[in-house]
C-alpha cells in the first residue's frame, strides 16, 4: 500500500471516534454543571456583592473576561482558519511559502497587545482610585489587628456617648499614624473583640471570631500586623487588602446587606495559615450599637495593641492620603 494510502486508513479510526470523544465531553460538561445556578451565570465565579462598592469590582471582573473572550475568539478563529484551510491535503503543498519580514503584521502584533493593556490598566487604575479613596469623616473606624493565628478588632468608637473620656491617646494604637487618628470621633474609648483559632460563631458555629458591622454605614477599616504579612479577605466584599507589619493600609466600604459572611487571611502567614479564619455580621445600625454596649458590659473596653509602630522616615514616606 502506498505511504498516503496508508496515512489514510491510519486517519480513519480518529476520524471514527472523534464523534464519541465529543458527544462524551458534552455529557460530562452537563452532568457536572447540574448543579450549578444559572443565575450566577453573569458574576462568573464571583460571590454576590454585599457592599456599595463591590459592584464596581465586579463589573473590572466582567470587562476583562469581555476583553479576553474576543481575544481568545479572535486566536482561536485565527488558528483554526489556518488549520483547516491551508492543510497539506487541501493544498497538497508539502512546504508553503515562507514569508518573512511582514512589516504590517508585526506591527499588528506589536501594537494590539499595547492597546488591549492599555484600556485594561486605564480602567483599573479608575477603580483602584476609587474604591481606596477615603472620605474625611468616615461613620464608624475598626482597628483589623492580624497576628497569628487569628484576629483583633478594635472598635474605635464612642460607646458611652461621653465625649469626655477617651481623650487621650491610646498606647495600643501607637501603630496607627496620626494621618488616621485625627479622623478618630471624639470620646472614643472603644471597645474590643479578639479571638483565638479555636473561637467560633455562636450562631452558625463557623470558626473564628466575629466582625459586626452596621448595615447602610460607612465603616474604615484600618490595617495593622503584630508579627508577619497577612491579607484580610471578606469573600463577599469581592476585595482584599494586606496587613504589613510597620505599614498601615486602609479602606472603607458601606455594607448593604445584613446577614454572616466568611473571612478568611489570603496570605501564606506560616504553619497555620489555614486556621486564620473570621466571620462578618452585618446588622442594623441599632443591633450595632447594641453590640458594642454588649461587649463594654463583659469589660471588653479600651483596644488590644494594635501592632508593630511605623518608623519615623516610613511616616514621613506616606501622603496625608491613601
Amino acid at each position: 500500500m502506498s505511504p498516503n494510502g496508508s496515512d489514510r486508513s491510519s486517519r480513519r479510526p480518529m476520524r471514527r471516534k472523534l464523534p464519541q470523544v465529543l458527544t462524551a465531553g458534552l455529557i460530562l460538561a452537563t452532568a457536572t454543571g447540574c448543579s450549578y445556578n444559572w443565575e450566577d451565570f453573569p458574576r462568573l465565579g464571583m460571590p454576590t456583592p454585599v457592599t456599595e462598592e463591590a459592584p464596581r469590582i465586579l463589573s473590572l471582573w466582567q470587562g476583562s473576561w469581555a476583553a479576553a473572550l474576543v481575544t481568545g475568539v479572535l486566536v482561536w478563529g485565527l488558528i483554526l482558519w489556518s488549520v483547516i484551510f491551508h492543510r497539506r491535503s487541501r493544498t497538497k503543498v508539502e512546504v508553503p511559502p515562507q514569508t518573512r519580514y511582514n512589516m504590517p503584521i508585526e506591527a499588528l502584533y506589536t501594537v494590539t497587545p499595547l492597546i488591549i493593556v492599555s484600556v485594561l490598566f486605564y480602567f483599573t487604575a479608575r477603580d483602584e482610585s476609587k474604591l481606596l479613596a477615603l472620605s474625611d469623616k468616615p461613620a464608624h473606624t475598626i482597628n483589623v489587628v492580624g497576628y497569628q493565628w487569628s484576629w483583633g478588632f478594635n472598635y474605635i468608637e464612642d460607646v458611652d456617648g461621653k465625649a469626655d473620656t477617651g481623650t487621650k491617646r491610646a498606647k495600643e494604637l501607637g501603630a496607627i499614624p496620626d494621618k488616621f487618628q485625627k479622623d478618630f470621633p471624639a470620646g472614643a474609648e472603644g471597645v474590643y473583640d479578639a479571638g483565638i483559632p479555636g473561637t467560633r460563631n455562636p450562631q452558625t458555629g463557623n470558626p473564628g471570631p466575629t466582625l459586626w458591622l452596621p448595615k447602610g454605614e460607612k465603616v474604615r477599616f484600618i490595617l495593622t500586623s503584630r508579627d508577619v504579612i497577612h491579607s484580610f479577605w471578606v469573600v463577599p466584599f469581592l476585595m482584599k487588602q494586606d496587613v504589613i507589619p510597620g505599614h498601615t493600609n486602609a479602606f472603607e466600604v458601606t455594607a448593604s446587606r445584613e446577614g454572616t459572611f466568611l473571612g478568611k487571611c489570603a496570605e501564606l502567614c506560616g504553619v497555620d495559615h489555614s486556621r486564620m479564619l473570621f466571620n462578618v455580621k452585618v446588622v442594623s445600625p441599632e443591633r450595632y450599637q447594641q453590640h458594642l454596649k454588649e461587649l463594654a458590659e463583659q469589660g471588653q473596653t479600651g483596644f488590644i495593641p494594635s501592632g508593630i509602630e511605623q518608623s519615623d522616615p516610613a511616616r514621613n514616606a506616606e501622603t496625608n492620603k491613601l
